[in-house]
């Protein structure tokens, strides 16, 4: 239990990148707006976007449109042979 407590702590704390930042202005802004205007549609797209913000997720699922946070080593191009058609 305290393991996941601190594996949640890791994930909220860490990793606030611009995207982050801005899903949730948009989460809080579009939840202002949708308490003010009693509007359920707006509240739903607000909790859509706070959820992204505090998870980290782009889309719904585990890294499904997630950009890797460390670039892959070791990977070099493979060589690209030709051959002339006639």
């Amino acid at each position: 239990m305290t393991e996941t407590l601190i594996q949640l702590k890791t994930q909220l704390l860490t990793n606030w990148n611009f995207m982050r930042w801005l899903r949730l202005i948009l989460g809080i802004y579009v939840s202002v707006q949708a308490i003010q205007h009693r509007d359920a549609l707006a509240g739903l797209i607000a909790v859509f976007f706070l959820y992204q913000a505090f998870t980290n997720t782009g889309c719904f699922g585990a890294a499904s449109c997630a950009v890797p946070s460390k670039p892959a080593q070791g990977k070099q191009p493979e060589d690209i042979t030709y051959e002339e058609v006639k």
